[in-house]
């Protein structure tokens, strides 16, 4: 907030007085917010189904259906073989805390400012110091959508394949009805664009790509590489006859 104030003291001013830290801070947010951005699994699941994208829209959904079934089994194994009382991400997670509450002192703490736990939902070292002194079982402290339990309800139910269309129970409507092709506008010229645009004020780094090897993030003259030399013996990737 300080830098904001300093470059743009009206956006600051805008953001402090009539928007209210609680509409766009999360740590003055009034209620529970899921941590993890919306934008993010939906950049994963494009950067996916980039070239299943060009597929016809049946294909697509088959590789859809293909990538979320290996998932979900993928997790249903990982929650069978948990043998912590938590996830394993949030078991490393609550690791840390554990270790550095060794040696600190219970004090009282001001529930205004001090909201991590709240935020969170795990205990911090301050928190565990607290119940160990007190003889609170640390997991009871936990949010229980961080328990096992939960992971392995949320991947109890079984995705199965879709069979083949000629089983498929179509009803008579659904068959007789004629579905004409969409309306194909002029498009520009050139290779359509797959990838999206930058947001405004996001940056991102130009991977260079070596002339020498092939391979990305360094030039050829910095590569280590001795594909492509013509010293001694021939290339690696040249067939000597």
């Amino acid at each position: 907030m300080i830098e904001i104030s300093q470059r743009y003291p009206r956006v600051a001013d805008y953001l402090k007085n009539e928007v209210g830290f609680q509409k766009w801070s999360r740590c003055h947010f009034p209620g529970l917010r899921y941590n993890v951005t919306t934008t993010n699994m939906v950049e994963s699941l494009n950067s996916m189904l980039v070239i299943a994208k060009e597929f016809p829209y049946v294909a697509l959904l088959d590789v859809l259906q293909e990538k979320i079934s290996k998932w979900w089994n993928e997790r249903q194994i990982m929650s069978m073989s948990l043998t912590s009382p938590l996830t394993l991400n949030r078991e490393n997670e609550l690791r840390p805390h554990f270790m550095g509450s060794n040696g600190l002192l219970t004090i009282q703490l001001n529930p205004v400012t001090y909201q991590v736990f709240d935020i969170d939902r795990l205990p911090c070292a301050h928190a565990i110091a607290a119940a160990l002194h007190a003889q609170v079982g640390v997991y009871s402290l936990v949010s229980p959508y961080y328990m096992k339990e939960y992971y392995m309800l949320a991947y109890q139910q079984t995705i199965y394949p879709v069979g083949s269309q000629s089983q498929w129970d179509v009803p008579d409507e659904v068959v007789s009805r004629v579905v004409f092709p969409r309306e194909v506008k002029d498009r520009k010229r050139g290779r359509p664009k797959n990838s999206r645009y930058p947001s405004a004020g996001e940056f991102r780094k130009r991977k260079n790509r070596c002339g020498k090897c092939g391979q990305l993030g360094h030039y050829k003259k910095k590569c280590c590489s001795e594909a492509g030399s013509t010293e001694g013996n021939p290339p690696t990737n040249v067939i000597a006859l």
